[in-house]
């Protein structure tokens, strides 16, 4: 049966508790996987393979810094850190070179440090890519990743540290990513306040194995800034996308009732409490899950009917709730081109609602 819904009309039904004509889809890969996928699928851009391969793709439009480094020092970004790409063979990866508050030992040095100017945006320009976007794709404009960029500042043990043994530090530094963040979201969603659907907040909050900090740590120093910028987003009719990593079980509740999270991503089922039918039991009603077809060992290195069987499998698992079917993160390099292909036409042809 063809699909009688757009991929926007599909993302939005969910948001509305409606039901789409199928299950939707979303696409995370590395450069070199969409360059190797375009080119073996015969595609001449993107837009070209998702509509191959049936992918109700995100539109991903920030407003574009004038600068793309400190007006002091061309080697580094707007923040301060200089990166550097680390080869290894299949891929390549951005590692940070440098940390500029690692010797930071007071709130009035973090005050006193040139942080990016939210005037230096070019909103203009902003403007015209939220014009030229495709009507029938969901836009993503706003990020608000706080600690991932202040561990890239700070160094991450010394960030980590911080947290136990310098809070006011963290706080005073993480504010100040807070309030850039807010003055650029806000000015992008007044522009793009009828074209822009979802915004994406996130924090690595957990490993493979447990929560990464204490949620003691994470109520004091995370939580209370995610959900101011997601009242932000939500006083323009933005939804929330919410991204963590890893074994995150125990602060969902607090990303649901606390942040108000919408989408929930990407749903590492492997990770110790992350089951999906027990996540299913206990959230469904309450959240749009995201991913879930797992990119660490099916993709990468199952055949293609171990792929097909998984995507089978949530199918089923996720029958009674709200799904996006996508990779659990972003594709690697070293995952089959078939593999990819198989994901994709097996929610295709099962996936319809």
């Amino acid at each position: 049966m063809k699909d009688t819904m757009t991929p926007r009309q599909r993302w939005l039904a969910l948001f509305n508790r409606e039901k789409p004509d199928r299950i939707p889809t979303d696409y995370w890969a590395t450069d070199e996987v969409t360059d190797r996928l375009i080119h073996n699928l015969n595609c001449k851009n993107e837009e070209e393979l998702y509509q191959r391969l049936n992918i109700d793709a995100v539109i991903t439009i920030e407003p574009p810094c004038i600068h793309e480094h400190q007006p002091d020092d061309p080697e580094a970004d707007i923040w301060g850190v200089k990166e550097k790409l680390i080869d290894y063979g299949e891929g390549t990866y951005i590692e940070h070179g440098s940390h500029p508050l690692a010797d930071v030992t007071s709130v009035d040095e973090i005050h006193s440090y040139k942080w990016p100017d939210p005037d230096d945006i070019d909103y203009e320009l902003f403007r015209k890519l939220l014009d030229d976007a495709p009507p029938y794709r969901i836009v993503r404009t706003g990020w608000f990743e706080p600690f991932l960029l202040y561990s890239a500042m700070r160094g991450m043990e010394q960030a980590m540290m911080d947290l136990l043994l310098e809070p006011e530090i963290a706080k005073a530094g993480l504010q100040h990513i807070y309030d850039y963040v807010y003055t650029i979201n806000k000015r992008a969603f007044e522009i793009g306040k009828d074209r822009i659907d979802i915004t994406y907040i996130a924090e690595d909050l957990g490993s493979q194995s447990s929560l990464l900090f204490g949620l003691k740590q994470i109520r004091e120093f995370f939580l209370p800034n995610q959900k101011r910028m997601a009242d932000l987003a939500r006083s323009y009719g933005i939804h929330i996308f919410y991204h963590s990593d890893g074994a995150i079980r125990k602060v969902i509740p607090d990303l649901i009732n606390v942040t108000g999270i919408e989408v929930l991503n990407p749903i590492q089922w492997r990770c110790p409490t992350m089951e999906r039918d027990q996540l299913v039991r206990e959230f469904g009603d309450k959240v749009i899950f995201h991913g879930a077809v797992d990119n660490q060992q099916t993709l990468s290195f199952g055949t293609t009917n171990d792929v097909r069987n998984e995507v089978m499998e949530n199918i089923e698992i996720f029958k009674p709730t709200r799904w996006i079917c996508a990779p659990c993160h972003n594709i690697q390099p070293v995952t089959p081109t078939e593999n990819v292909v198989a994901m994709y036409e097996t929610i295709h042809k099962h996936g319809k609602l």
